[in-house]
């Protein structure tokens, strides 16, 4: 996100202390950023052909476009290295404030048909139903950045916290949705269930369970302290300084949240040790 020092002119700091410490943040973010396409776009390109490899594709369609979408985000690093390049900045925002965390509700609502509503999760299971979900969602993605762009040219950070903060809001509803049905089919044992067919449906469960967990935590941490720090941002209660290091969090939780995914199926996959060591 970009800190304007018209946001901060109402609080008494002198004018090159507010540049000055808006150039940190500047900095820090180029850092991320770096890191991000230096670490991130090997890490997702890695498991896109780990994917291609072993014929998952139509199996891991919510993935691969989950992938797909922090590789397009990974090179938002080279828009701050040129000035120019502000609009595209801006523009490639919404991917990861909407196509990362849609792509994720799409997964954990997969598992909570498979785990709650086998007859429908098996009736949408064909890849035709998977590809229809995931145009959907790039088109709403696509309107994302342009609103997001759209946003920060002609308005101000007040109301670009309320476009984020409301996704998340919805998204994060959609999570705990399926966290705790699925929760609730965990405890549950259906009829004539016995043995080993009951352990192996409270395995299918209890993974199921575990990776919406992960899923719900990482949206939380991806955009609670975004929405935090636009909320002291907006009420201009405090100086930059007090400011700065929540926005130095934020950041750092917004962009290692992407890495949270490839891990999963990195470790899922048995490829995590072998990444580690090369």
């Amino acid at each position: 996100m970009n800190i304007s020092t018209e946001y901060f002119n109402s609080t008494g700091v002198h004018p090159f202390t507010i540049i000055q410490e808006t150039l940190i943040l500047r900095g820090f973010r180029i850092a991320l950023l770096g890191f991000n396409i230096l670490f991130g776009l090997p890490t997702h390109s890695y498991v896109l052909w780990l994917i291609a490899r072993e014929g998952r594709i139509p199996l891991e369609i919510f993935n691969v476009n989950l992938t797909v979408c922090e590789i397009i985000y990974s090179f938002i690093f080279l828009t701050q290295i040129f000035a120019s390049l502000e609009l595209l900045y801006q523009f490639l925002q919404g991917l990861g404030i909407t196509g990362r965390p849609l792509f994720q509700c799409l997964m954990c609502v997969e598992r909570y048909l498979a785990v709650v509503h086998p007859v429908t999760f098996l009736k949408f299971k064909p890849l035709r139903y998977r590809v229809i979900c995931c145009t959907a969602v790039w088109i709403t993605t696509l309107g994302s950045c342009l609103a997001a762009m759209i946003i920060q040219i002609v308005s101000n950070l007040k109301t670009y916290s309320w476009f984020f903060s409301l996704q998340f809001l919805i998204f994060l509803s959609i999570q705990l949705f399926c966290l705790v049905a699925v929760l609730r089919a965990l405890k549950q044992s259906g009829p004539g269930e016995r043995g080993r067919k009951r352990e192996e449906e409270n395995h299918m469960k209890r993974r199921a369970f575990h990776l919406i967990l992960i899923t719900t935590v990482t949206l939380v941490v991806m955009f609670v302290p975004f929405a935090i720090t636009g909320f002291l941002t907006v009420l201009q209660q405090q100086e930059q300084q007090g400011i700065l290091p929540i926005w130095f969090l934020s950041i750092s939780c917004f962009i290692l949240a992407g890495f949270v995914q490839p891990v999963l199926y990195l470790h899922r996959a048995g490829k995590l040790f072998c990444l580690c060591s090369s």
